[in-house]
């Protein structure tokens, strides 16, 4: 589950007290009504250990605590306690339209004021004065404050898998990280987002395998591109060109054009394209076929196997160069911590 709907609601604030001290033997007790309780906030914070917001499908309201009202003697209303929503890293917050970002949790243990509790209400000792030694007014608390928000989920991968169904996207994951994901011989076996932990030379990255895309899918064909949120926060994009297919400029073409129409910048990503499935293929089809897409595509294009393995190495090293080149880039000047 990566998109859902909550109800929060902050905690409104306790009325001020009216109240007067009555003793025996104390001629002139004087107002001694105490303040109301803060209502509580809510808050949004990121976690580890969450890869979906499966829990929002069976709790979508959140209500914080009301403060409690003051009471004589000077004593203030106890406060009410916040409330937290506990959320994955990559997690976008919106606002009811579902367009205005309130909030965007790409950082572990980031917290969030979603909602504000309402202040408490002044008792009646906060109004005495010289003329008027005997107040009998208190203000109310500050009311709740009441969000409808969206969440949406994005998965923070550093590569992304482009590609037709069954162009060989969930078999290279499968070949290079330790992720299951499923492996059919028919279209759209991938369903949902997978992610695989990948190294090569020493070094570890994040691949997000997605269902496929096929021509229209902006406009809800097939899946959709629904889940394309999920690889816009990667550094590079592996589009996957399966080379068994009759039309493999066509195809390459179809998924250029989605994400194009998609938008976000995604089609402005770097990207690394393979030409898959070529152990199917003799060398001269191979450079045929790698020719031809080279026109196509305007640039080197990568042959390799998922099934067999074959240049996974090479095509693990190209997406690390890019990966190496996005965090030099991101990183700040005096941050001499990281190195490719």
């Amino acid at each position: 589950l990566d998109l859902c709907k909550v109800y929060i609601r902050s905690g409104a604030g306790g009325n001020g007290s009216i109240s007067f001290r009555r003793e025996k033997f104390i001629e002139f007790g004087g107002p001694d009504g105490g303040d109301g309780g803060r209502g509580g906030d809510v808050w949004a914070e990121a976690v580890d250990g969450l890869n979906t917001l499966i829990d929002f499908r069976y709790q979508q309201h959140f209500f914080a605590n009301n403060g409690q009202g003051g009471g004589g003697r000077q004593r203030t209303g106890a406060d009410g306690d916040d409330i937290v929503l506990r959320v994955p890293v990559g997690t976008e917050i919106l606002d009811e339209d579902e367009e205005t970002v309130v909030a965007d949790m790409t950082e572990l243990g980031q917290r969030v004021l979603l909602a504000r509790g309402g202040n408490g209400g002044w008792g009646n000792l906060h109004f005495k004065t010289s003329s008027n030694q005997a107040p009998r007014r208190a203000n109310p608390g500050q009311p709740a404050i009441e969000r409808t928000l969206w969440l949406r989920l994005k998965l923070i991968a550093d590569v992304g898998l482009l590609g037709l169904p069954n162009a060989g996207k969930s078999t290279f994951l499968a070949a290079t990280s330790n992720a299951r994901p499923k492996i059919a011989d028919y279209p759209f076996t991938t369903l949902h987002p997978n992610l695989g932990v990948v190294g090569v030379d020493g070094r570890e990255f994040v691949v997000a395998d997605i269902p496929g895309l096929i021509e229209g899918a902006h406009e809800g064909r097939g899946l959709g591109d629904l889940f394309l949120g999920h690889v816009e926060r990667c550094a590079v994009l592996l589009h996957l060109v399966d080379g068994t297919s009759g039309s493999l400029l066509e195809d390459w073409q179809t998924i250029i054009n989605e994400i194009e129409a998609y938008g976000g910048g995604l089609a402005d990503k770097p990207r690394v394209t393979v030409l898959n499935k070529i152990d199917t293929m003799d060398d001269e089809e191979r450079a045929f076929l790698q020719d031809e897409l080279e026109a196509k595509v305007g640039g080197p294009v990568l042959l390799m196997s998922g099934a067999s393995g074959e240049n996974t190495t090479e095509v693990l090293r190209a997406l690390r160069a890019h990966i190496d080149e996005n965090r030099l880039r991101d990183a700040p000047e005096d941050d001499e911590t990281w190195r490719p």
